[in-house]
């Protein structure tokens, strides 16, 4: 039987009072769970630090791994298109994942696969995205995804029962937004027949944030 991965979650090492600098520097040194020995580095979230909207998704995926940036590749081009068309100015957002290292398993070539994160892992993480949260101090958070979903949510968040409501966010404190609104992640969109369709979704409930950040 294998040995259970040590997971002790990553609060012993995000700085007391962090600075962007020093959060970024001390999530390269984290070790709280087993997906940073595979991951070439920890990528943090970037964007507008004052944005009243934050964009939360799953994890970096290959070549966000190799950037150190979230959003890069061809999802993060998607997602900003659909800013674009929602009348969201995609330079006042900021984006994040809830886990900071990419899990995959084997490879395409030269492209390594993406493998959803556990709820072990998303739990590791969280204090990295309670240290953002703390610094950009969002009023509003768009949810990409189930796993994003599940970061805030718990296990039983389900995004075809939430997607484009406007949701209380569930925890009160400095730093947290108001409310959260859950859709489907780009790379799903990629993944799927009906892109089109599927993409004016997406639109739409990016124009529901904006309309809600209006009210």
């Amino acid at each position: 039987m294998a040995d259970k991965p040590a997971r002790p979650g990553a609060a012993g090492w995000v700085p007391t009072d962090p600075s962007w600098d020093s959060l970024w520097s001390a999530a390269q040194t984290c070790r709280g769970c087993e997906l940073f020995a595979d991951a070439t580095q920890a990528v943090m979230g970037t964007g507008n630090r004052h944005a009243v909207l934050m964009l939360l998704g799953e994890q970096p995926g290959d070549q966000e791994d190799r950037e150190g940036l979230p959003f890069v590749g061809p999802a993060g081009r998607l997602l900003a298109k659909a800013l674009e068309q929602a009348n969201i100015d995609p330079e006042t957002v900021y984006r994040t994942n809830a886990v900071k290292h990419f899990r995959f398993t084997g490879t395409r070539g030269k492209r390594r696969i993406h493998r959803s994160p556990d709820l072990a892992h998303m739990r590791a993480c969280a204090p990295w995205l309670e240290a953002e949260m703390d610094l950009v101090a969002p009023t509003g958070v768009v949810l990409l995804g189930a796993t994003a979903g599940k970061a805030v949510f718990g296990s039983e968040f389900r995004v075809t029962k939430a997607r484009g409501t406007v949701l209380d966010w569930p925890t009160t404190g400095p730093g947290n937004p108001d409310w959260a609104l859950a859709t489907v992640h780009p790379s799903a969109i990629l993944r799927g027949e009906d892109r089109e369709a599927q993409f004016a979704e997406l639109v739409e409930d990016l124009t529901t944030a904006r309309r809600t950040l209006a009210a």
